[in-house]
């Protein structure tokens, strides 16, 4: 009866092992789950990036504001018969 006893708590033991450390089991879940959840992340910061810069393409190709904004600030442009002022901030020491 030991005997039986024991080869029905290995049986048992190798049925469970598969579930708890094998390819598909719990440890597996739970480390993929969270590789999951990183690249998840990842995702959807660069979504949102990606939105961004969608909308920025999509004002630079319909009207000139976009352009004349990019143009002032990036370039120190100015249109046609507009005049330029630089304010200095003078500081007293």
């Amino acid at each position: 009866m030991r005997a039986l006893t024991v080869i029905f708590v290995l049986l048992i033991a190798l049925i469970q092992y598969p579930l708890w450390a094998g390819r598909g089991g719990w440890y597996n879940v739970f480390k993929l789950s969270k590789e999951y959840d990183a690249t998840k992340q990842v995702n959807d910061v660069l979504i949102k990036d990606n939105n961004a810069l969608r909308a920025e393409v999509n004002d630079l190709k319909q009207g000139t504001d976009a352009i004349e904004e990019r143009a002032r600030e990036e370039l120190g442009m100015i249109k046609k018969g507009e005049i330029y002022f630089q304010v200095i901030n003078k500081t007293d020491k």
